[in-house]
């Protein structure tokens, strides 16, 4: 991405000519108009990486960005986690523009991604950075609703998985309302809607992840801040998953944002 701070220094001073002022006008009526600047400037920068954006495909948020680099801490911290083609095979649930997926596929040279989503303008965008990254040939992407019956069949044909990695939809619907402009106006509403409790994805994703692992498995997921203690209680009432809440990380304006929940191996 272009920015101030990256141009010669002999630009600094030049007067913009007639087109190019123009071209600043329609950018600002764009934002005039609520346009979240993602979209306006047609790509973002996500763990060091220029992603393209296009609405209304969600948006990545910095917070998003603890949460790979939290995944990324584990991987480290547990190196004999490994898939078949020596490094972790790892499943994205919403893969959206495929900033978490192709982050992670970025910093783990030796790993495999499995982005899945159940837009086709999120598929087709994570293709596109993907293939704007040189990063086509480590990831599939596959349109895909986890709340379809048999869906995980369909994924364990890659074989067994070993983190599941999501930023789900999660936003209580009674909250819905309360969004600001630009996100009601551009971006997609259903990643953003989790239901009554913003639980209705997170549970299918805890249903299904035990089935993709083969002994044992993580799962990191970002959250309301309400959902720890939710997370928690539900898992309890579903001991035949043998999941269990293993830590809960703070965002950097110090909410519980995070979960790591694990399948144990007995």
């Amino acid at each position: 991405m272009v920015t101030f701070q990256s141009l010669r220094p002999v630009l600094w001073t030049k007067p913009l000519t007639p087109k190019q002022l123009q071209y600043i006008q329609e950018l600002c009526s764009h934002r005039l108009q609520r346009m979240p600047v993602q979209y306006i400037l047609g790509e973002w920068d996500f763990q060091g990486l220029s992603l393209k954006m296009e609405p209304p495909v969600f948006i990545p948020r910095p917070e998003t960005e603890e949460l790979v680099e939290w995944v990324l801490e584990e991987v480290a911290q547990r190196p004999t986690t490994v898939g078949a083609q020596g490094g972790p095979l790892i499943l994205e649930v919403g893969c959206g523009s495929g900033a978490i997926a192709l982050s992670l596929l970025n910093q783990l040279p030796e790993s495999q991604v499995i982005a899945v989503d159940k837009g086709e303008a999120a598929v087709r965008l994570t293709h596109q950075n993907a293939q704007r990254l040189q990063l086509q040939d480590r990831i599939r992407i596959v349109p895909l609703d986890i709340t379809s019956e048999g869906c995980w069949t369909h994924l364990l044909s890659w074989g067994p998985i070993d983190l599941v990695v999501s930023n789900p939809p999660y936003v209580f619907h009674k909250d819905m309302e309360q969004l600001a402009p630009e996100i009601c106006s551009y971006e997609d509403l259903v990643t953003l809607d989790g239901g009554e409790e913003g639980m209705d994805i997170i549970t299918h994703i805890l249903t299904l992840a035990p089935r993709l692992f083969n002994v044992s498995g993580s799962i990191f997921l970002e959250v309301d801040p309400r959902h720890p203690e939710l997370v928690s209680s539900w898992l309890q009432s579903r001991p035949d998953l043998r999941l269990s809440l293993v830590a809960v990380r703070k965002d950097f304006c110090g909410r519980p944002r995070f979960l790591h929940v694990r399948k144990s191996a007995v």
